[in-house]
């Protein structure tokens, strides 16, 4: 089979099940990718190649007496640092960590391997998931393949990096702000975020519970739309130990129409508008949605604009006293300078109690305003960021920042929403657009993105 490390994890598995090729192949075939290129990237650190290689022989061998393991028998995959995976040093990033084993998998690690699925590694992050770089004093620095000078994002970053690389198929992150979706556009990778209650984070660290967790949630990236198809009923539905998760049916992308959908589009979010090439990359899209079918009308949702804000705004309701506590639990003294910034714009003074609840208030009416916009939509099309990958250390000013404010708006919401690369930057960097949807349709987003893969591209190889 060609082109190993460059094929979808969904044409892996059918080549694997018709026996085109074995999993022991493939499983050689990505770690050898992943010794080519890790050393420029930092992306995988902690690599568990003699255990993939002994479960791609099982799978090979289960397959030889015509027993399947599931829709993933014999494909590997990575995840970032943050889930935890039995046996695996498991750090989330931050030095009290360094030396964790945890005993069990992530809920959504263990569903992987239940489905056939072959662990190839750990992936680098930002400290605690806590901004847009992936940068830690446990691992240091990951880059980007498109670019060795920028960063591939956070706080999913090092998962994004080594599979637009080519070193894994697909792999799994989390979102709280944008973590799946803007590495996914740093690194020209499709990805999703799915609707809160979706997928459990049992296993996730951190666990920052109360208000701001349930902005957070696990999501699969890939290099083709098909495999986040693939991946989602995997993860997806309750496990009994987190209390978010709801039983809700995840609809197929197959059985949906673009044509006839109606989609919102805009380019400025009224906190920073799009820089020309993205913005064109963005036109491009809406086109090529009209194109085939789709009805689009430039409209903006209102409120927008104040959906960054009031994310930090309730972040940083207590001062920072939660994330003081939670590296406090686990004896980190000491943190990585991007932790430092997302703290400093979180503040330091914890509100009243008084002032909390009109936070909460105002909430509920950005999430009300959002559902009366969304009643005459099927879709939001927009940036994922105002602009392309940002250069290492960019994003500790206030300028850094405030590129990435498109995609909270979706966490506050607890809407799924889907990136996908449909241009390129002057600079040859990846520029993907973002389809957000009503809550519980991810399969509508990721119809609507595959028909954007198909007509405008999608991944492309970097040049590493």
């Amino acid at each position: 089979m060609r082109d190993v490390t460059h094929t979808s994890a969904a044409k892996l598995a059918r080549a694997i099940r018709r026996k085109q090729v074995s999993s022991a192949e493939v499983v050689d075939a990505y770690l050898n990718r992943i010794e080519e290129v890790n050393p420029k990237l930092n992306a995988v650190v902690q690599l568990t190649a003699d255990a993939a290689r002994k479960a791609a022989r099982k799978a090979d061998a289960a397959l030889a007496k015509g027993q399947a393991l599931g829709p993933l028998h014999g494909v590997p995959f990575t995840c970032k640092d943050a889930l935890d995976v039995a046996g695996v040093v498991s750090t989330g990033g931050t030095l009290g960590r360094a030396g964790n084993v945890p005993s069990q998998d992530a809920t959504v690690v263990a569903r992987m391997k239940a489905a056939g699925g072959i662990m190839l590694g750990k992936t680098n992050l930002t400290e605690a998931c806590l901004g847009w770089e992936s940068d830690n004093l446990v691992y240091g620095r990951a880059n980007n393949p498109y670019d060795l000078g920028r960063t591939p994002g956070g706080s999913s970053g090092g998962e994004a990096a080594i599979v637009a690389a080519g070193g894994s198929p697909v792999g799994l992150g989390s979102d709280a702000g944008g973590s799946v979706r803007v590495p996914a556009h740093f690194c020209g990778l499709a990805g999703i975020k799915p609707t809160t209650g979706r997928t459990p984070r049992t296993g996730h660290w951190p666990l920052l519970n109360g208000v701001p967790e349930a902005f957070n949630q696990v999501g699969p990236l890939a290099r083709h739309v098909e495999d986040l198809a693939l991946i989602l009923p995997i993860i997806s539905g309750p496990d009994w130990r987190d209390p978010h998760v709801v039983p809700m049916p995840l609809g197929d992308p197959r059985k949906i129409r673009v044509r006839g959908l109606r989609i919102a589009m805009y380019v400025d979010n009224g906190v920073r508008p799009a820089e020309p090439d993205t913005a064109a990359v963005v036109l491009s899209a809406a086109k090529a949605l009209e194109a085939a079918g789709a009805n689009i009308e430039q409209r903006r949702p209102p409120r927008i604009e104040e959906a960054y804000g009031l994310l930090f705004d309730i972040w940083g309701a207590d001062g920072g006293e939660n994330i003081r506590d939670l590296f406090k639990s686990v004896g980190t003294t000491k943190t990585h300078k991007v932790v430092g910034g997302f703290r400093e714009k979180q503040g330091s003074a914890p509100k009243p109690a008084a002032e909390l609840a009109k936070l909460l208030i105002r909430l509920d009416e950005f999430r009300t305003a959002m559902l009366a916009f969304m009643e005459s939509y099927d879709a939001i099309l927009c940036p994922v960021g105002s602009g392309s990958a940002l250069r290492h250390g960019e994003s500790l000013g206030r300028g850094g920042y405030l590129k990435l404010t498109y995609t909270s708006a979706f966490n506050l919401t607890g809407w799924p929403a889907a990136a996908v690369r449909c241009g390129t930057s002057k600079e040859g960097l990846p520029i993907n657009v973002q389809v957000a949807v009503r809550p519980w349709r991810e399969d509508v987003a990721l119809a609507a993105v595959q028909a954007l893969e198909q007509e405008l591209g999608g991944w492309q190889p970097p040049p590493l």
